[in-house]
């Protein structure tokens, strides 16, 4: 499964597009996390989302992070994008149970819960913008929406899927962003909902095997678009084992020498991925020396 993120502009530069496919990120996420369906609907959706606005932010180096603090039981879920659009995250509690609103309807809004979504930005300047706003629905699409109208002023139309098969694995996932340039008369606004009402919901079109252009063209089916660049992406995590030893070394001299005392290896587990870094006593006693 090779995910792609589409970047598009209509002609009369009034709307400018982004959809993705990321079936594989989402399955990716749940071998990882050994999610199930709920979970994987939920960070599917918040990793699919990541994965567009990272790589809207045209920043080299940057990265864009969105959390999503509620009070279901999923907990906290995390994901990060790099500025290309590859993702990592997860979520406190892969293993909830089934949450459905009818058949075949998994209840991602039940299973967040009430909080907060917040957005930081990473553009490489002295200080992340930092943007929250309250949860919606809890469903992610909307509360994306919500963001980008209260914490930007930018009108934005936002849908995400992610589909469950049978045997827990991704079947597809992706989602589109549609956002309004300033200046655009109220008839394009009209055309753009009336397009997206046409539509319907994101996910039969993904399991139809639509691709990221397809979704754009679906969606915005009257107006002229530009395809302004194709990008592969995929589920990718930065841990190392410098970056480990790093956390290690902040946790202080008195500490490490606990570790040593207690003569057992440790092992570090990264939060993102299914990576362990193992650490003999001998290991950290050398770590201690340097320090």
């Amino acid at each position: 499964m090779s995910d792609k993120i589409v970047r598009a502009m209509t002609k009369d530069g009034y709307v400018k597009a982004t959809a993705i496919t990321s079936a594989g990120i989402v399955e990716r996420a749940r071998q990882i996390h050994k999610t199930l369906p709920t979970a994987t609907a939920a960070l599917g959706r918040l990793l699919t989302a990541a994965s567009m606005m990272g790589n809207m932010q045209k920043v080299e180096d940057g990265s864009l992070t969105l959390q999503i603090k509620g009070d279901g039981p999923l907990g906290t879920l995390l994901a990060v994008s790099d500025a290309v659009g590859n993702v990592r995250g997860y979520v406190t509690n892969p293993q909830i149970s089934l949450l459905e609103k009818y058949k075949g309807k998994l209840d991602v809004g039940a299973a967040v819960g009430h909080g907060m979504l917040t957005v930081i930005r990473d553009l490489q300047m002295k200080e992340p913008y930092i943007g929250s706003v309250e949860l919606v629905t809890g469903e992610i699409a909307e509360d994306i929406t919500t963001y980008f109208v209260q914490s930007e002023q930018v009108p934005t139309a936002c849908a995400l899927g992610v589909l469950v098969d049978v045997d827990q694995s991704v079947k597809a996932a992706g989602g589109y962003l549609i956002q309004l340039l300033p200046g655009a008369p109220d008839e394009v606004i009209d055309k753009i909902e009336a397009g997206i009402q046409a539509a319907g919901a994101v996910t039969p079109m993904l399991e139809q095997g639509m691709t990221p252009e397809q979704l754009l063209k679906t969606v915005l089916r009257d107006f002229e678009l530009e395809l302004l660049e194709t990008t592969p992406v995929e589920y990718r995590c930065y841990c190392s084992l410098d970056r480990v030893t790093s956390t290690l070394i902040s946790l202080g001299e008195k500490e490490l020498q606990e570790i040593v005392d207690d003569g057992e290896t440790i092992h570090i587990g990264c939060q993102f991925c299914d990576t362990d870094y193992a650490f003999t006593t001998e290991q950290i006693a050398d770590i201690l020396k340097k320090l």
